[in-house]
C-alpha cells in the first residue's frame, strides 16, 4: 500500500533528507508503507554525486546542499512540484533502470494531460520540451538514491518557478540547453490541480510495476 503525503508549507531541505532517510529505514524494517511525498522547497541548489564545482556559478545566491542523490547540480524552489518517492524495489523486480524509465513515463503522461509533449533525450537526464523556436529546454529533473532496496529522492517538475533562479548553476552540467516551465509554455495550473493529475498518472504507470 502506498501512502500519499502533501505538505502545505514549504519544506526545509535538511528536514526532507532526514525524513526520507527515516522513512526508508521504516519501510525496510516493515514498519511503514511506501510513500509519495509532494512538496515545495524554498530556493536552493542541490549537488548530486556527480556535481562539478565549476557548474556552481553563483554559490552565494541560494543555500547549497550536498544531496547524496545521483546526478549533478539542480535548483529547487517555489512553483516547482517535487515528488519524493520512497518505493520498495525488492518488491518491484530490483530493476533500477526500469524504475527510472517509469519515473520518466510518469512525468511524460502528466505533462501530456496538459497538452505538453515531454520527451526523453539520449545522454540527457530528465524530460525535455522542443519549443517552436527550435530550442530544447528541460522541464523536469530526476534524481534517485537507493538504500536497502528502497528508493528516495525522486522528480521535480517546473510548474511555475522563477526560471531566472536556474542561472546560478549549469543545470545537470548541460550547457547548450535551457530550462522551461508549464507557465512559460502558456499552461496556467495550480499546484492542487497539478497534483490531481500527478496522482492519476502515477497509477497508470506503476500499477503493473
Amino acid at each position: 500500500m502506498i501512502e500519499w503525503l502533501t505538505s502545505s508549507e514549504y519544506v526545509e531541505y535538511p528536514y526532507a533528507i532526514e525524513a526520507m532517510e527515516s522513512r526508508v529505514k521504516a519501510i525496510h524494517d516493515n514498519n511503514a508503507d511506501e510513500l509519495i511525498w509532494l512538496l515545495e522547497h524554498t530556493p536552493i541548489y542541490t549537488a548530486g554525486t556527480s556535481a562539478k564545482p565549476e557548474d556552481l556559478l553563483e554559490s552565494c545566491r541560494f543555500p547549497v546542499y550536498n544531496s547524496g542523490r545521483g546526478g549533478q547540480y539542480t535548483y529547487h524552489g517555489i512553483g516547482q512540484r517535487i515528488a519524493y518517492t520512497m518505493l520498495d524495489l525488492t518488491k518491484r523486480g530490483k530493476n533500477i533502470r526500469l524504475y527510472i524509465e517509469n519515473l520518466e513515463e510518469w512525468i511524460i503522461r502528466t505533462l501530456g494531460a496538459f497538452n505538453i509533449n515531454g520527451e526523453r533525450r539520449k545522454g540527457r537526464v530528465g524530460i525535455w520540451v522542443a519549443e517552436q523556436n527550435g530550442t530544447e529546454n528541460k522541464i523536469a529533473a530526476i534524481g534517485v538514491r537507493v538504500r536497502h532496496g528502497i528508493t528516495y529522492h525522486g522528480i521535480a517538475i517546473n510548474v511555475s518557478p522563477n526560471l531566472d533562479h536556474f542561472k546560478g548553476i549549469i543545470p545537470c552540467g548541460i550547457q547548450n540547453h535551457g530550462v522551461t516551465s508549464m507557465k512559460k509554455l502558456g499552461i496556467s495550473v495550480s499546484i492542487k490541480e497539478f497534483d490531481e493529475v500527478l496522482k492519476k498518472t502515477f497509477y497508470e504507470v506503476f500499477e503493473k510495476y
